[in-house]
């Protein structure tokens, strides 16, 4: 989910490493780039730690859901030092907007199933539109790189990035950022959280969750929670992703087909 470059992976790849050695877990890491659906990771027998959106983990069954881990707690202002992200409503840095047009723009989504590229967005609309309908919707996007490049080539107006994606775009690829301009910020929602297979071992969830919980204690795991702009975990808040469903619903009651 937040493989965003190979300068990036690689910092994924570190914490992986440091948390199979703390936790005398043997974890094998496995490249799974776009456009491979993340919901084939999400319903392996052998996932050991895998980022989850929280919307679609809210819309499982407690039976089905995979174990939640931990939620990663940014260092970031919009965090407030709490398991939550946004994201941000950009546009292009040379174009200015009044804000009383943005509704009337061309709007790009990622994926339906995502808070931070589909859901956010529409919420956000919802609040400024005052009834009036998107003047025109494009996607799938896919990704945060989906809205970049749609909105370089001037195929979008607006769209929204995940406030954590642009924020490790920030700290390892500023260069990607150039064509952006953020204009607001959506309301905050569980963060994208860390899930395990239920079929592992209880001892070996208990190991995984305990070692990420205890990243920040460390000084290898603080410099590696820092180069991903982490603070560091934190356990899920059940209830918080459990309002996601009726959050999305109120959504489209407000939007009522609109967008």
């Amino acid at each position: 989910m937040y493989n965003l470059s190979p300068r990036i992976s690689a910092q994924w790849d570190r914490l992986f490493q440091w948390l199979s050695s703390h936790s005398d877990v043997d974890l094998e890491i496995i490249p799974h780039a776009a456009p491979a659906p993340l919901s084939e990771l999400w319903v392996r027998s052998d996932m050991g730690v895998v980022f989850m959106c929280g919307y679609p983990f809210s819309r499982l069954t407690a039976e089905e859901r995979p174990v939640a881990l931990a939620a990663p707690v940014s260092l970031a202002d919009w965090s407030k030092g709490q398991p939550v992200y946004a994201s941000h409503i950009v546009v292009g840095r040379d174009v200015s907007y009044d804000p009383a047009d943005l509704a009337a723009l061309r709007w790009g989504w990622t994926v339906r199933d995502s808070q931070s590229g589909y859901n956010a967005p529409r919420e956000f609309f919802a609040d400024i539109a005052n009834g009036r309908s998107a003047g025109e919707t494009v996607g799938p996007l896919l990704n945060p790189y989906g809205v970049i490049e749609a909105i370089r080539s001037n195929a979008i107006d607006v769209g929204a990035i995940d406030a954590y994606a642009f924020q490790l775009l920030e700290l390892h690829e500023p260069d990607m950022l150039a064509p952006l301009r953020v204009i607001a910020t959506t309301r905050p929602a569980p963060f994208p959280l860390f899930v395990a297979a239920r079929q592992l071992p209880r001892e070996t969830i208990d190991a995984l969750r305990a070692a990420l919980l205890d990243a920040h204690r460390s000084p290898d795991g603080r410099a590696i929670l820092g180069s991903l702009g982490l603070a560091g975990f934190a356990r899920p808040d059940a209830a918080a992703y459990d309002q996601l469903p009726a959050r999305a619903k109120s959504i489209d009651d407000a939007l009522s087909g609109r967008w």
